[in-house]
């Protein structure tokens, strides 16, 4: 048995979960607010001094920690506030705007004034260098030029250099020399796009390289700053290390801008697979729903990355956990605009935080769960005011719903009770958490009725019930460290190191020798750096990805490394399930090869938390009032530590825990695991029927207003990752939207505007022609001006 502590932290946007092993190997675990300036500097390190009971006297650096594993939002938010370190891009003569103009797709099409994303970068310098894509040089480097440019801009403070050439990314020479240029120079962030993203798309590689040099040196300041008060370093104090993006752990001194912008979400994937698996399920839909968003992602037997993505305005090509966020956690701010209920995107965060947070902040969907029982203050951890000592403040939540519920009632001339108006608010956002899952599992090809909903984060308990029935599901775990599940995740996870190439030929036995070699290399690589982080080779496990397309598209589909035959196989079978089709006529292209070094880490047991049949049911120990399903319930609560293999809880309900709530809704029950964890099942068939009637209900035009719209983004999803064209594929030009049987428009995805004009028309055109005709599956083509339809086809 060690002597020593081992601590696991994630520090997210409104809490900061630590998980702590002790020297006797029992789990711990705490939260605490991740900005309270009033109490702390640091949420980690103050973390660490409470899940270890130290004083403020006692020195971090002599406690007996052995490692100290971590995910951090430091990189997220100063990508988020623009806030990182003063960056040069140097970038092919005549490409000084390639960054600037991206790739013409254009947000938010119906803001009347749209405001392009910050760009990262301050300057730019344009080297006079071009080298073609079959590496030969068209314009020599012209050193003398690049000197004089790069010496101009460190004088004037800047010290951070992103270096981005066309075809940088397989003819590297040209960058490698002006990085020692700048080195000589004294730059002291230089990042090459050859190594920080060698892959095709001038655009997505010059993004990545430049946000790495962007976020690099503030995530090192922060890293050498904790391992300061830590004592880490030159072979002293505790191991630490850092979860990347993708999901695998890093020595602190390794870990780059690019890798840490899902640093924290990528521990709870980690958390939700093994803790699935451990329970004997291995097709999950994580649910982590914090307080400022909720990240969603979907597991059927092996991780989903995204080696492309788009972050805060930002395209990176890094590879990354697949998780999409919306903006609906326990802090989003409710609020009633005179015809509709909206929730978020806005969000109270940790400092003021909800209303109950005794700090002035707004209504949030946390208060609607305290107006209506839910969390009930009492029951409620007293860590609130200015003394971090108060319970969550109802009188306040009560007042201000009564306020709304008026204001609501006399704009829509009715009389709302503040128990409907928050359990309306209460719906909205559990549509658009379901909505966001759809995204992850419906929209790829996902029957997510089969699937389990591991539900974690501190207000995922909460609702849980409440998706798992927007979405179908039938059964939902919950882990007894399901609230602080992401820091736990980062316990669990594996050292990784990630390694990708480009290829681009077709596949072919020839291709993929050559590949092959190439992996070779590669994965010496990827190993040695895991090795070099204390991991035994034997222990080192390397798995090759193959990125495979269709001749002539764009949209790769990854397939284990195996022979042409089986590869195609593979690769058909999933496009098929994503797209609803294959081509078997088409060749097929190798577009990249992704490199994975596995370092297992210890493994650790989770103890069986019950081992004998218990005869008597759960005690409650209190009744409280709660409305759920429209109506109020005498219902019980329960302490998590007194629920039963044997016995079932039976919803209502609300299960107690020191880190979450669990609320079982009407309908369901729950069980308590052999391992330890919760199961709630569906024990009583959903009612799928419910009368809407002729009032504007603002409620429900926002439910549905909120259903119609994802049925026409998803339709564009589809068409987006169809098409052949670059002009639809990446411009986004094109428009989708639904239509009643009178040719009438009913919601519309946020596409290109020019193209809606003439729509109904067209539909309309479409109705008329083919009167009684219409079938469901029919397919129809217009390319009639006179009758509505633009210049090429609807």
């Amino acid at each position: 048995m060690t002597t020593l502590w081992n601590i696991w932290i994630d520090r997210g946007g409104t809490f900061t979960d630590v998980v702590g092993r002790r020297p006797d190997g029992v789990i711990v675990s705490h939260k605490l607010l991740s900005e309270n300036p009033e109490r702390y500097d640091d949420a980690a390190l103050q973390g660490i001094r409470e899940i270890m009971g130290l004083d403020e006297a006692t020195l971090l650096e002599k406690v007996p920690i052995d490692q100290i594993k971590m995910g951090t939002t430091v990189a997220t938010n100063a990508l988020l506030e623009r806030s990182g370190d003063r960056t040069l891009l140097a970038i092919t003569k005549g490409f000084g705007d390639a960054l600037r103009i991206g790739y013409q797709n254009r947000p938010d099409l119906f803001k009347l004034h749209i405001e392009l994303p910050e760009l990262l970068h301050e300057a730019v310098v344009e080297v006079d260098e071009r080298l073609s894509a079959d590496g030969e040089i068209i314009t020599p480097l012209e050193e003398a030029g690049v000197r004089r440019d790069l010496e101009y801009h460190f004088a004037r403070g800047i010290r951070g250099l992103a270096i981005v050439f066309m075809h940088g990314y397989r003819y590297p020479e040209h960058e490698k020399r002006v990085a020692d240029i700048a080195r000589r120079i004294g730059f002291t962030q230089i990042s090459m796009s050859h190594v920080v993203s060698p892959l095709m798309k001038l655009v997505g590689r010059g993004d990545t390289t430049v946000v790495d040099a962007y976020l690099s040196p503030i995530l090192r300041r922060y890293v050498e700053r904790v391992a300061a008060r830590l004592g880490s370093g030159a072979g002293t104090g505790p191991r630490l290390m850092f979860m990347q993006s993708s999901g695998g752990l890093t020595d602190a001194g390794r870990f780059q801008g690019k890798d840490a912008i899902l640093s924290g979400p990528a521990g709870g994937v980690v958390g939700m697979v093994k803790t699935g698996e451990a329970a004997g399920f291995n097709r999950l839909i994580g649910f982590d729903m914090g307080g400022t968003s909720t990240d969603v992602a979907h597991y059927d037997g092996t991780y989903e990355r995204s080696f492309e993505t788009q972050v805060a305005g930002v395209r990176m090509r890094a590879p990354m956990m697949r998780i999409h966020t919306v903006a609906a956690g326990g802090g989003s701010i409710v609020q009633f605009d005179g015809a509709r209920f909206r929730v978020g995107p806005g969000s109270a965060g940790a400092n003021p935080g909800p209303l109950c947070y005794r700090r002035g902040g707004p209504l949030t969907v946390t208060d609607c769960n305290v107006m209506l029982g839910k969390i009930q203050p009492e029951f409620f951890p007293h860590i609130f005011g200015l003394g971090g000592d108060q319970p969550l403040d109802y009188p306040a939540v009560a007042d201000a719903f009564a306020d709304l519920a008026a204001e609501i009632g006399a704009a829509v001339a009715s009389e709302p009770t503040v128990e409907m108006v928050a359990e309306g608010f209460l719906r909205i956002a559990v549509e658009k958490m379901a909505h966001a899952i759809k995204k992850i599992s419906v929209q790829r090809g996902h029957d997510v009725t089969a699937y389990t909903l591991n539900c974690f984060g501190g207000a995922g308990g909460q609702h849980a019930c409440l998706v798992a029935d927007a979405l179908g599901m039938q059964t939902i775990l919950i882990h007894p460290l399901a609230g602080v599940l992401s820091a736990y995740g980062i316990g669990l996870a594996d050292v990784s190191a990630m390694r990708q190439f480009q290829v681009e030929t077709d596949l072919d036995d020839e291709s993929l020798a050559a590949a092959a070699d190439r992996c070779l290399t590669v994965e010496r690589q990827a190993q040695a750096e895991v090795a070099e982080q204390g991991i035994a080779a034997d222990e080192v496990k390397v798995v090759r990805t193959v990125h495979l397309r269709y001749s002539g598209t764009d949209t790769a589909l990854p397939v284990e490394w195996a022979d042409g035959a089986a590869m195609r196989e593979e690769f058909e079978i999933l496009h098929r399930q994503r797209f609803g089709f294959i081509a078997p006529e088409r060749s097929l292209v190798i577009e990249s090869v992704s490199i994975e070094a596995i370092g297992t880490s210890e493994v650790i047991a989770e103890k069986s938390a019950v081992t004998t049949p218990v005869l008597s049911p759960a005690t409650p120990i209190a009744y409280r009032q709660v409305y759920m399903a429209g109506a109020f319930n005498a219902t019980p609560f329960f302490h998590c530590h007194d629920l039963t293999i044997d016995h079932p809880v039976v919803g209502p309900a609300v299960i107690l825990d020191t880190i979450g709530t669990i609320v079982v809704e009407p309908g369901w029950q729950a069980l308590r695991h052999q391992a330890g964890h919760i199961l709630l099942t569906r024990h009583q068939p959903r009612a799928y029927t419910e009368a809407i009637g002729t009032t504007v209900d603002p409620v429900m035009l926002e439910v549905f207003n909120n259903l119609f719209m994802s049925i026409a983004e998803q339709m564009g999803v589809s068409l987006a990752n169809t098409a052949y064209s670059v002009n639809i594929k990446e411009r986004l030009d094109f428009s989708c939207a639904l239509f009643n049987s009178h040719g009438d428009l009913v919601a519309n995805a946020p596409h290109v505007p020019v193209h809606l004009g003439s729509m109904s028309e067209s539909v309309r055109t479409i109705i008329r022609e083919n009167e009684g005709r219409i079938r469901p599956g029919s397919v129809y083509m217009l390319n009639a001006p006179y009758n509505g339809a633009p210049i090429y086809p609807t």
